[in-house]
């Protein structure tokens, strides 16, 4: 997917909050993949981490909060179709540099 100017912007938006949350998840050892796991770190619930670290929890329940902003607003300015393309193609560049560390 070649990004245009306007996507490009909002690449790297959406990758940077993308980028936080692996990385403070990690930390946390928070598997946000699994069900309610995004739901129970917004509500501020700590006990879905393997590892405690109230910073690193903080910053990831504010970078989920970020993202969720981020996306409404790249819906409002891209249109629903561009910016669910373009979050899936984050979303899969993510997902591989996961399974490699």
């Amino acid at each position: 997917m070649t990004d245009t100017p306007r996507e490009s912007v909002w690449t790297h938006q959406i990758d940077d909050v993308l980028s936080q949350i692996v990385r403070e998840a990690a930390i946390c050892q928070v598997k946000l993949t699994d069900p309610g796991v995004i739901e129970a770190v917004l509500q501020n619930n700590d006990s879905v981490c393997g590892h405690q670290n109230p910073l690193a929890f903080k910053k990831l329940r504010e970078a989920l909060m970020l993202g969720f902003m981020v996306r409404e607003k790249a819906y409002d300015r891209l249109g629903p179709v561009e910016a669910q393309a373009l979050i899936d193609t984050i979303r899969e560049r993510l997902r591989k540099r996961m399974e490699h560390h």
